[in-house]
């Protein structure tokens, strides 16, 4: 059981089980790429706003709670060194940089029109449900 979970999960290489599944999706016909694009952009969306929703609850109420608990005396939050982490977590921010992701998104949405297009529109279709 543990070697069919782990054979499951493991996506590296073409033996597994999406590569099996789909192929080299490139290769297939514009309305297969289509709608697999679709399938996995409305599944894609969905899931963004619902997890979205959910980690926006959990932390405007994460939020309130320390506001009141700080409120009531029960914690003291050291507010300038609040400000100070938060500079220094800008400043490293503003020095990381992912060197040719956006010429990798290129290359892909050029080589993949069909799916990426089809991703799109699921996506802003899973987004309403």
């Amino acid at each position: 059981m543990a070697d069919a979970v782990e054979e499951f999960l493991d996506v590296s290489g073409t033996n597994n089980w999406i590569y099996r599944v789909f192929g080299d999706i490139s290769r297939e016909s514009a309305l297969k790429q289509v709608g697999v694009g679709s399938v996995s952009g409305m599944l894609a969306g969905f899931l963004f706003i619902k997890v979205g929703r959910v980690a926006a609850a959990t932390m405007g109420s994460t939020i309130l709670l320390l506001q009141l608990a700080q409120h009531q005396g029960y914690i003291e939050i050291d507010w300038a060194r609040v400000r100070q982490d938060t500079r220094r977590a800008q400043q490293r921010m503003r020095h990381v940089h992912y060197p040719g992701t956006w010429q990798n998104i290129c290359e892909f949405v050029q080589a993949n029109v069909f799916l990426a297009v089809g991703f799109g529109g699921g996506f802003l279709i899973g987004m309403t449900f």
